[in-house]
């Protein structure tokens, strides 16, 4: 089994503390949700993993093998971000052609077909896509780069619905087949809640949670009703937050709701009701 280890990471730029003595593992057969508020330190993180920045202490490894200026490292690792790395004369077919000469496990037929179903023509120009095609064609890369990590940051900008659920599935498989690691950044929470099966929260440069989804979103709950009763019913109760609109309240717990009195309805908790509310406190 791969691993990327995280151990007492720490980087700041100039007076602000981007990331604070963070210690973390991500693991190949798994997709990791990485969430947090614009400036909670995401994009840092991922960048430093890449070696992109350096930390001002700490250490990262790959299987062991420190990631700075290591090559066999950085090899077993492919980090989808905003900007393309490709130039905007480039054709997308010719990118491809490329992409196989850095990557050995590039899936260049797979590519291919995942342009078709895309509908993105493979002899139009980098340069001249649009915002939401250029996404659709650093996915492709990277669902088909054939790296043991994909770090995917904001994947889904400028995505139509349609071609999101297209994404969406085709990760599915994708790690269903090869088991590798995922690593998913993105302000989409509800809609990608169903694919990832570990949650990272990050909020002000520190890990704010770091559990299995399905064992965080089960040991908690929400319960709604008159805010009265609601209030009555918390009291005592590892309450993380609560929204109300006029004479009704939910509130969110992290515990099970149990006893519950006539008059209130017990419900899931969900991921973005999770991560509002503890990224709120």
């Amino acid at each position: 089994m791969s691993r990327i280890e995280i151990s007492h990471l720490t980087k700041t730029f100039g007076k602000t503390k981007a990331l604070t003595d963070v210690s973390l593992e991500f693991e190949s057969g798994h997709i990791y949700g990485l969430l947090g508020r614009n400036g909670a330190g995401k994009t840092t993180l991922l960048n430093l993993i890449t070696g992109r920045l350096f930390p001002d202490s700490g250490e990262i490894t790959v299987d062991g093998e420190p990631v700075l200026e290591n090559d066999r490292a950085l090899s077993k690792i492919y980090c989808m971000t905003e900007g393309s790395k490709y130039p905007d004369r480039m054709r997308v077919v010719d990118a491809l052609s490329w992409s196989a000469e850095f990557y050995p496990n590039f899936g260049g037929k797979y590519a291919r077909s995942l342009c078709k179903k895309f509908d993105l023509n493979e002899f139009q120009k980098i340069g001249g896509l649009s915002t939401g095609y250029t996404s659709i064609f650093k996915l492709i890369i990277a669902l088909a780069c054939g790296s043991e990590f994909v770090l995917l940051d904001e994947p889904v900008l400028g995505l139509d619905a349609n071609h999101r659920e297209l994404f969406y599935r085709e990760l599915i498989e994708n790690f269903s087949s090869s088991q590798r690691c995922f690593i998913l950044s993105t302000h989409l929470i509800e809609e990608a809640a169903t694919l990832i099966d570990r949650i990272i929260i990050v909020k002000n440069g520190t890990i704010l949670l770091n559990e299995d989804a399905q064992d965080i979103l089960e040991s908690g709950c929400t319960v709604s009703g008159p805010a009265d009763l609601v209030d009555r019913y918390v009291q005592g109760k590892k309450l993380i937050g609560s929204d109300k609109l006029g004479g009704l309240k939910s509130a969110y717990l992290m515990e099970p709701c149990t006893h519950v009195p006539d008059g209130l309805t017990v419900g899931t908790l969900d991921l973005q009701k999770l991560f509002i509310q503890l990224t709120n406190a």
